[in-house]
């Protein structure tokens, strides 16, 4: 065999295993594989506060993602419940209302709620006291994070529950273009993470198709994802049993046992997805140990050809260890969706240079 036909060979074997979500990806403009630091860097701060947020910048995340709801008065902000009593103090602070929605309340109302100590108490082993006391951000001030180190991340926005909060689509647009996100960002220095730059700056991400249809509307330029989730209205499922009936011994264990109906039926939404404006999937995923971000598994390598099949790229909920970041690359996903940015980042090679609690202790946590 010749030299020339020994590199064509050789050039049309790269090619052919060269993963297809790639080649997606660089079209859409989006980093391939995606880190997308879910609620910030969650496992390590309270979701969706500055310690989160900023320690994930630092890291070197790709993206910033929260979830947007809207205050009583109009005000985005970064929550991912709809109502408070998980994550902030608010059967101290307003204890008649602990079951009201984030709606009913105002931003100076919001506030006043302390959004951190309730980590330290969940998670003893990752305490630290400068989380006492930490506000529920508006989506200004998580973009002010974004923008405010050498690191330039995206923002993944998640329209949370948008049906209590008609016109949020809109709302989000104005609030983007006001801060200069829907078009090009500046670059960030050599070396830096630099996705603030690129065409896919900013990725919306719904589990609502009429939700999906007004994003697509205010702002069909905009990279958007279609996350995935079987029954309750979502993709139909094999079974209609619920978790009471099922017998199952935790919801893992529930979850891990449902599948699509169909390859018809998935092959249905992935056309609507497309269809719709989407450029990608958000699916659910079963994980190795089970827990209780372990759920249907919507990431199996024939539900990967087909989204790939049909242009769209595939980022996984919610990952946070190595053996699943491992198994589920090689089923073809495109990034993921994960608390723990910082081992993420080291199992894509990109490791960051110092350590989580060198980065806290320096930005005053």
């Amino acid at each position: 065999m010749t030299l020339l036909a020994s590199a064509l060979v050789m050039s049309e074997s790269t090619l052919a295993i060269e993963p297809p979500g790639k080649a997606l990806a660089a079209k859409i403009g989006v980093p391939w594989p995606a880190v997308i630091a879910h609620r910030g860097a969650s496992f390590d701060a309270p979701e969706e506060t500055i310690p989160a947020y900023m320690l994930a910048r630092e890291l070197g995340a790709d993206y910033l993602e929260m979830d947007i709801q809207r205050t009583r008065d109009g005000v985005l902000i970064a929550l991912h419940d709809d109502t408070l009593r998980r994550t902030t103090n608010i059967a101290q602070v307003y204890p008649d209302r602990i079951t009201q929605p984030v709606s009913s309340f105002t931003l100076a109302e919001l506030k006043q709620l302390d959004a951190g100590s309730w980590f330290n108490t969940a998670f003893p082993a990752r305490a630290r006291s400068s989380y006492v006391g930490l506000k529920i951000l508006t989506l200004d001030e998580v973009i002010d994070i974004a923008e405010g180190g050498e690191n330039k991340p995206g923002l993944y926005i998640e329209t949370k529950v948008p049906a209590q909060f008609p016109g949020i689509e809109e709302d989000l647009k104005n609030a983007l273009a006001k801060r200069g996100w829907l078009d090009q960002r500046p670059e960030a220095a050599k070396g830096r993470v630099n996705v603030a730059h690129m065409p896919g700056r900013v990725v919306l991400q719904t589990f609502e198709k009429p939700s999906l249809e007004l994003l697509q509307k205010s702002m069909p330029q905009v990279p958007k994802v279609l996350l995935l989730w079987l029954g309750d209205g979502y993709i139909q499922a094999s079974s209609d049993a619920t978790f009471k009936t099922s017998g199952a011994k935790d919801k893992a264990s529930f979850y891990a046992g449902q599948d699509v109906k169909s390859e018809a039926e998935f092959a249905a939404w992935m056309a609507w997805a497309k269809a719709h404006g989407a450029i990608g999937i958000g699916p659910s995923s079963a994980l190795k140990d089970g827990g209780d971000q372990s759920y249907m598994d919507l990431v199996k390598p024939w539900m990967n050809r087909m989204a790939h099949d049909k242009g769209l790229i595939i980022h996984p909920y919610t990952v946070d260890d190595e053996v699943d970041f491992k198994a589920l690359s090689a089923r073809g996903v495109d990034g993921f969706f994960t608390n723990r940015a910082a081992q993420l980042l080291a199992f894509y090679g990109r490791p960051s240079a110092e350590s989580l609690d060198t980065l806290l202790r320096r930005n005053g946590y």
